[in-house]
């Protein structure tokens, strides 16, 4: 049974991805755990001791979140009953990233789905930072699906690549997943100024190849200088129904210097995306 994380702040935003999630695993056995975290406007002394279930004062906070939960709960058992499908409720005091990284752990999820916003302009770096912030700390697959995205039948799903670093089995074998799940052709894209590999990337390309050959795939190359731009363009373009972005760890330099591909898709990404962690870290070279 694939067990999947939805974090929630009982938004819009949050029951869309809610929705999408559970019909896009419709036909798949699923334990889903709702979440739900939250913080007090005011920190009291018996918060800092044990919390709101040791207080002596009921905090509105504790209250919120049981009506909330519950009335999520409700809501999709009468508009998506699903005999395939379990729920469990997470209610918690504390910082989100933090506890899904500990219910991760603790409960052994698969895969975490939920809402992003997105961002234009000057708001850019306040919208969207949470799903951000849990793609970038998260050690299993990220589902992010933006807001008023409704689910429909995915076709094809693009995955976009360098071909500069080899792949882990186990990554790859989580892409195949989705795309079995959808019966949907996996492309991999290419987003390159000129069109000619080395021999490395030719070897990872041919690795590649070798993994996808049971499954319904294809090879596609774009010119473009921006990569997220660039990406974005044929998703629109070819009406895509999904991403899958392998979601490698860059250097701290790097991180200071340009804003990472998984922040640019991130913030506009108009499909839904699944940011897959690489756990393969290239060696460092011997001086």
């Amino acid at each position: 049974m694939k067990k999947i994380l939805l974090p929630t702040d009982f938004s819009t935003n949050a029951w869309n991805a809610i929705v999408y999630t559970v019909n896009y695993f419709q036909n798949e056995k699923c334990l889903f755990y709702i979440l739900h975290t939250y913080t007090p406007t005011f920190y009291r002394v018996d918060y800092m001791m044990g919390g709101p279930v040791n207080s002596a004062i009921p905090d509105k906070g504790v209250e919120v979140a049981q009506a909330g939960l519950e009335k999520t709960l409700r809501d999709l058992r009468k508009n998506l009953p699903n005999k395939n499908h379990q729920f469990k409720t997470i209610s918690s005091f504390n910082i989100l990233t933090d506890e899904i990284e500990e219910v991760t752990a603790k409960e052994g999820i698969d895969i975490i789905a939920m809402g992003t916003q997105g961002a234009t302009g000057a708001k850019e770096i306040f919208l969207g930072t949470n799903t951000v912030h849990v793609i970038k700390k998260a050690k299993i697959p990220v589902l992010a699906i933006p807001i008023g995205y409704a689910f429909k039948e995915i076709d094809s799903i693009v995955f976009p690549t360098d071909y500069t670093t080899p792949y882990d089995p186990e990554a790859l074998g989580f892409l195949a997943e989705m795309s079995k799940l959808q019966k949907a052709r996996i492309i991999v894209l290419n987003v390159k100024e000129d069109f000619v590999l080395n021999e490395k990337q030719n070897a990872h390309k041919k690795a590649l190849g070798a993994f996808l050959k049971p499954m319904d795939h294809s090879f596609e190359q774009v010119k473009g200088e921006l990569m997220p731009n660039a990406i974005h363009e044929y998703v629109g373009k070819h009406r895509i129904g999904l991403l899958a972005i392998m979601n490698r760890k860059h250097t701290f330099l790097h991180r200071l210097i340009n804003k990472s591909t998984i922040d640019s898709i991130g913030y506009h990404s108009r499909i839904p995306f699944v940011a897959i962690p690489e756990s393969w870290e290239e060696p460092l070279k011997k001086t």
